[in-house]
């Protein structure tokens, strides 16, 4: 990279903020627009929920998984590498359908399995919302790609540190906690902000399954409005609200992270 290129002046974002600038002006003086991001935010918190919730167990078993890939047991490392690489080659879509109509099902059926002879009451499908089957299919998909963030960070750590860690006689949790983690975490924050960020963006898949998000609420109207310019223009925005600030905030973050010097 150009060492001129750090110093551009941004271009891009004056555009798009003049852009922004504009639709809000729309909004604030056309009914129409006004009518259409009234309706699509009542999905923001929805889309939020959905985004923060999958966010927070993806990274969970992510990490989970990662420390599995690189266990000392190869049993670990093996059901750890096949859960990644299979689940990291299966679309999102192909996921959220698999989850809601073939997996949450069969699920039902297990734990139907043992409730009953336990005089419980069956369960039903049904009584499993969409929502929690999406929640539960994107947090699958996207723990197999956290999974690799944390791999990669972990690794990033210079292996003479772990040796001296254990010298000292730290145990392997110790070991990770004070010396792996906090020095990975410089290498994760970035690759997993942008995970975030693109999940904020992948959740309007859930609109598939009838999810009342954004996406959902904008395709509703449009269909019975004919409105499709102007209530795409709007659900556009809203996610570009959303994304571009996170993005800029994440730059902000990475350029903090390097000018502190490594304790």
């Amino acid at each position: 990279m150009h060492p001129q290129q750090n110093n551009d002046f941004p271009y891009w974002l004056l555009v798009a903020a003049t852009l922004g600038l504009y639709l809000a002006y729309r909004v604030a003086t056309d009914e129409l627009y006004t009518q259409v991001i009234t309706i699509v935010s009542k999905g923001m918190w929805l889309t939020i929920f959905v985004t923060v919730v999958t966010f927070l167990m993806a990274s969970a078993f992510g990490l989970l998984l990662a420390v599995g890939s690189l266990s000392r047991f190869v049993i670990f490392r093996q059901l750890a590498r096949f859960y990644i690489e299979i689940v990291r080659g299966i679309p999102i879509l192909v996921l959220l359908f698999y989850i809601a109509f073939v997996a949450a099902p069969a699920l039902v059926v297990a734990i139907n399995w043992v409730i009953e002879p336990l005089g419980f009451d069956a369960m039903r499908t049904r009584d499993l919302s969409m929502m929690w089957k999406a929640i539960l299919a994107l947090t699958i998909g996207y723990s197999a790609f956290i999974a690799e963030v944390f791999r990669a960070g972990i690794q990033s750590v210079e292996q003479g540190q772990i040796e001296a860690a254990k010298a000292l006689g730290l145990n392997g949790w110790q070991r990770f906690r004070h010396i792996v983690f906090p020095q990975a975490i410089r290498t994760i924050l970035p690759p997993l902000g942008n995970d975030f960020i693109a999940l904020i963006k992948d959740s309007s898949l859930v609109s598939v399954l009838g999810v009342a998000d954004i996406t959902q609420l904008g395709k509703i109207y449009a269909a019975g409005s004919f409105r499709f310019f102007e209530t795409y223009n709007i659900v556009a925005y809203v996610y570009l609200m959303m994304t571009v600030t996170l993005s800029l905030g994440l730059r902000r973050l990475e350029r903090k992270m390097r000018a502190e010097p490594k304790g």
